[in-house]
Parts: structure tokens; sequence; C-alpha cells
């Protein structure tokens, strides 16, 4: 608009004095403003040909690969009670929170059920082992001596018919006896022979292997019963394995439980593990040893820190993810931590110590080649480089850039920015 209100003056009549000074004065001026107004347009022209851009100095630092996840807290040394049978609760002696001693008694429960059994019990194996002793030596005491009774008997009088025997036969040379007579005698010392051999066989093979087999069973399922019953006696009275501290009790005094219902946990609480769920995508990125940092919305600024002690072995589905269980033990010595949690895991996959790094929005890939736009001046140029660690925020360059290199992140305006692009701040 200057610029043509200027040349129009230029070509206003003078007012019929074409040699004053008058017009001449305008003149000049007029042509000091043309020179100005195509001065400024100049400028003008050439600051808006640049971008305006945002940018990042290079920088050593330390940069970490993270896989940030959610995790669980569980006792390391844990003991639950469970009720043996069904039954009432006579005492509870301890309450939720309460530390405990290794031995002390914690619940008692009805045992007047479990004492009855375990008489039976006692009962049926005293009668088992009964049989099976009197199944080793033959039968019972009166079987047995009346057995011998037999057998010192059978034995006498297999003497006296082998005596007789020898007696007729001397008869027969002598001619005071018959060969009958002989014969008859004969066959009395094989009777003899059969019932001693008999008897001693009946002593030491009374019972045939399956007979010892059947009573060998007998035995075995009342001692197996008893057993059980004196477990269930012992479980009735509830005690505390190690010290720790009682962080469950569902157990209360003079109600009912079923077989198998929980009564109490104790855990040492000094450590705890923490299950942590890592994605199946960052399974691969974790290895024994990796730091790991614990928080819990419950205690805001406190991380607890430890390390990885054990990888995931399978991937399984939790909830909608897959993901593959590690583990960790934490100190955990003022109790802060407590069983049954959910708390923010942050595993350290890698950390690398003064190394460049860049903003991850300024670094550009092309065909797979990572490249940054450097600022040299009012130009940006094209420098491809190298890269390792990234994380969500920074990326190490490990070659083409120096450290206080500029590199360009992004137009104030959007538009995209390019090599050789003008730019400025």
């Amino acid at each position: 608009m200057i610029y043509i209100e200027a040349c129009a003056f230029l070509y206003m009549p003078l007012n019929g004095n074409s040699s004053g000074r008058q017009p001449r004065r305008w003149l000049v001026t007029a042509l000091a403003i043309l020179a100005a107004v195509i001065v400024l347009a100049a400028f003008i022209s050439r600051r808006d040909n640049g971008a305006t851009v945002r940018t990042a100095i290079v920088e050593r630092g330390t940069i970490r690969s993270l896989v940030s996840t959610n995790g669980k807290i569980e006792p390391v040394n844990n003991f639950e009670a469970h009720a043996p049978s069904s039954t009432t609760v006579r005492h509870v002696f301890v309450k939720e929170g309460d530390s405990v001693k290794k031995g002390q008694l914690l619940v008692v429960l009805d045992d007047a059920d479990a004492r009855a059994q375990a008489a039976r019990a006692q009962t049926l194996l005293r009668a088992a082992q009964a049989d099976i002793s009197a199944a080793k030596r033959g039968g019972s005491q009166e079987e047995v001596l009346s057995l011998e009774a037999q057998l010192v008997k059978a034995g006498a009088d297999r003497d006296a018919a082998q005596r007789n025997l020898d007696a007729l036969k001397k008869l027969v040379q002598q001619g005071a006896a018959s060969a009958g007579e002989v014969r008859e005698a004969e066959n009395a010392l094989a009777r003899a022979d059969a019932q001693l051999t008999f008897l001693r066989q009946k002593q030491t093979q009374r019972y045939s292997n399956p007979e010892l087999a059947r009573v060998g069973a007998q035995q075995a399922e009342a001692q197996a019963a008893y057993n059980a019953a004196q477990d269930v006696l012992a479980k009735s009275n509830v005690r505390a394995p190690f010290d720790g501290i009682v962080y469950s009790l569902p157990a209360k005094q003079g109600g009912f439980v079923a077989a198998g219902d929980l009564l109490l946990q104790v855990a040492d609480l000094r450590k705890v593990l923490v299950r942590a769920f890592v994605d199946e995508p960052d399974v691969g990125r974790l290895t024994p040893g990796n730091p790991i940092e614990i928080t819990w919305d419950a205690v805001p600024g406190r991380v607890w820190r430890a390390a990885v002690t054990a990888l995931p072995s399978t991937v399984k589905l939790h909830g909608s993810r897959n993901v593959g269980e590690t583990t960790s033990i934490v100190d955990n010595k003022d109790l802060k931590l407590l069983p049954n949690i959910n708390v923010g895991v942050t595993i350290v996959a890698a950390e690398h110590d003064n190394v460049l790094v860049v903003p991850r929005e300024a670094v550009r890939m092309d065909d797979t080649k990572p490249y940054v736009l450097q600022v040299e001046g009012h130009e940006l140029k094209r420098r491809d480089v190298e890269t390792s660690l990234s994380n969500l925020t920074q990326v190490e360059v490990t070659r083409g850039l120096s450290a206080k290199d500029m590199v360009a992140i992004s137009s104030w305006n959007g538009k995209p920015i390019s090599d050789r692009m003008q730019v400025k701040f």
C-alpha cells in the first residue's frame, strides 16, 4: 500500500512551477520512502521464509531403559493353619497384627471327636498288630502251646513205633513173630512219621502268603487311621512355627469351621516377595539382577529397592494381559509393605552413564536408518546417527553428534521440517 501511494505521488502534477524547489523536495522524499519500503519488504520476506522451530541441546547424562508394570506383595516365609475336621473353635489367643514367637499357642479347636477317633484307631491298630504277630508265630499263644504239645506227643509216638518195629524184626529172626506183624509195625511207623511232619509244617507254614498279605494290609490300614487321628489332634492346637506376625485371622472364638477352612495366617514380614506382572513384549528385556523399584500409593514418595531374583518361566493370561511373572525379595524391616497389597513396579532393564542423549522426538527414521536435523546457523542439516538405549523420552546417540550440538525437534506451527530448511528461533 505504501509502495503504491509513493509511486502515485511521483506522478502528481506540479503547480505550474516545474523549476521550484518545493517539488524537487517532495520528489526526494518520495524516493527515500520508496527505498525504505523496498528494504522493509525484503526483510519481511526473508524473515517469513524461515520456520520457527523447537530445539534441544545434545548433552551427556544417564539414560535408563525401564519396564513399568504392577505387582503384588506376598510373604516369603508364610504359614497357614486350616481346620483338620469340622468342629468349633474353643479358644483364640491372638488378634490380627500381633507379633508371635515360635511355639506360641494361637488357636485351640474342640478335639473331642478327634480323641474318640484316635482311640478307635488305636484299638484297631493293636488288634492288627496282634494278628500279624500271631501270623508270624504260627497262631495265638494257646494255639502255639497246643501245637507244641502235639509235636512232643507225635515225636514220642514216632519213637515208640520205631522201637516196636525194631523189636519185631529181631523176633522174626528168632521165629517169635510173623511177617504180618512186622508189616503192621512198619505201617504204624509211617503214620507216626507223617503226623510228625504235618505238625512241624503246621508250626512253620500255618498261613499262606495271601493270608499273610491280608493280615499285613489290615495292620497298614489301622496304622494309617491312627496316624490320621493323631494328625487331627495335633492340628487342633495351632502353634506358631516361627517368629512372625498374625496378618489374617478368619477364626472366631466359638465359631464353627468346616474341614479345610482357613484359621489364620502368620508370616515373617521383615522380608517380602514382590511378584511383578511383565507384559509379554518386555519379558525378553529382563535379566537376573535387574534393579527394581517398588512404590505404594498408600505411602506417597516412598521407594523400596531390590533386584530381580527369578525370571518368568512361562507366559500366561492375567486378566486381559499376557504376562510373565518375575519375583524379587525386598527388605521390609519397618513392616510397611503388607501381604496382598498392589504396588507399582519399575524394572531397570538397562542403564548407561555419561552418554550423549537427545529427546526421543528429535530422532527420525528413514528406511530404518535413524537421523536428526542439526541446526547450523539458521539452516537445518540432516545428520545420520547411531543409537543405543531408548526410553519414552530420550535416546542414546553413539555416533554422529557431539555434546552441545543443537538439534531440531519440531516446528511450533506443526508443519513438517526437513533438510536444508531455513529456520528461526
